[in-house]
């Protein structure tokens, strides 16, 4: 069984960064052959022959198990509670194994976000398969996408393209953790009381140096865990949390740039609004004026 729905997306759409092309549902039973007609031009293939796409397309497996290869990757096993992404241009092929078949959603999409993601190195050919577990969370999501594109309601692409945007952010994310908790449970518990220490303390004289010696870790040890863990350095997190706490103040209370400054721990009040224009691209004042 196979639902699917092939989209139109117009000029002003394309502008939006992200538009989808097509979306769907297949149900494969152990006898079924496969792979399934119905599908458009260019989206059927050949499992010998395999297929190149003009787009990406992102595949949740919700029951059974199967085999992917591409161009990049020889093959792999996919299983239940897996995302597979497929890439433009990369010649891949898949179907599903084992007695059970397969139930699988899929959506496609194009646009410069994916493309910049790709460029950035988030997302790669030589990595198109993200273990995540089964999730109910995102069955609703492709759901929804379903659902928008069957309406076909005046800006439903930018509804769908924001549902695009949250999978691949769960996709991404969701895989992350889950390998940073099987590294080394204690070191995600340990940033996780780091972080949550940070924000209590922001009004306080705390050094990055304090945390790590109360957590009972080197510092270089416990830089190296936090950036793995959050992208960023330790020193870096508090002080863009004391700039985020001090556009708060400035936008909610009379306390003067030197207050601000001084009761966030900032060394000057010339230092603070230099790190503040640098993250914000504007000076505290403007903020007052404005």
């Amino acid at each position: 069984m196979q639902t699917s729905k092939y989209m139109l997306a117009s000029e002003r759409d394309q502008l939006w960064g992200l538009t989808v092309t097509t979306i769907g549902y297949e149900e494969i039973g152990p006898r079924d052959p496969y792979p399934t007609r119905g599908h458009a031009d260019g989206y059927y293939f050949d499992l010998q022959k395999g297929r190149v796409l003009p787009e990406y397309q992102l595949l949740y497996i919700t029951e059974g198990e199967g085999v992917f290869h591409s161009r990049t990757v020889p093959e792999a096993r996919l299983k239940e509670g897996d995302f597979f992404l497929l890439f433009p241009g990369e010649w891949h092929s898949y179907h599903p194994t084992g007695p059970k078949g397969w139930k699988k959603y899929w959506i496609g999409f194009h646009g410069h976000n994916m493309d910049d993601r790709v460029r950035a190195g988030f997302l790669s050919p030589t990595k198109p398969i993200y273990h995540v577990g089964f999730s109910d969370d995102i069955v609703k999501l492709y759901r929804s996408a379903y659902n928008a594109a069957q309406e076909e309601a005046a800006y439903s692409q930018q509804v769908m393209a924001g549902i695009v945007n949250h999978l691949i952010g769960l996709m991404y994310s969701l895989e992350r953790n889950i390998e940073l908790q099987t590294r080394n449970q204690s070191h995600v518990d340990m940033i996780n009381r780091a972080r949550l220490r940070i924000r209590e303390e922001l009004e306080s004289s705390l050094t990055i140096q304090q945390v790590a010696e109360d957590l009972g870790v080197s510092y270089s040890n416990f830089r190296k865990l936090f950036k793995e863990h959050t992208g960023l350095s330790p020193a870096t997190y508090q002080q863009d949390l004391r700039l985020q706490r001090a556009k708060e103040l400035l936008t909610t209370t009379d306390m003067s740039i030197k207050e601000i400054a001084y009761r966030l721990n900032f060394e000057s009040p010339d230092y603070f609004s230099s790190k503040f224009k640098i993250k914000t691209g504007r000076k505290p004042s403007d903020l007052r004026q404005g």
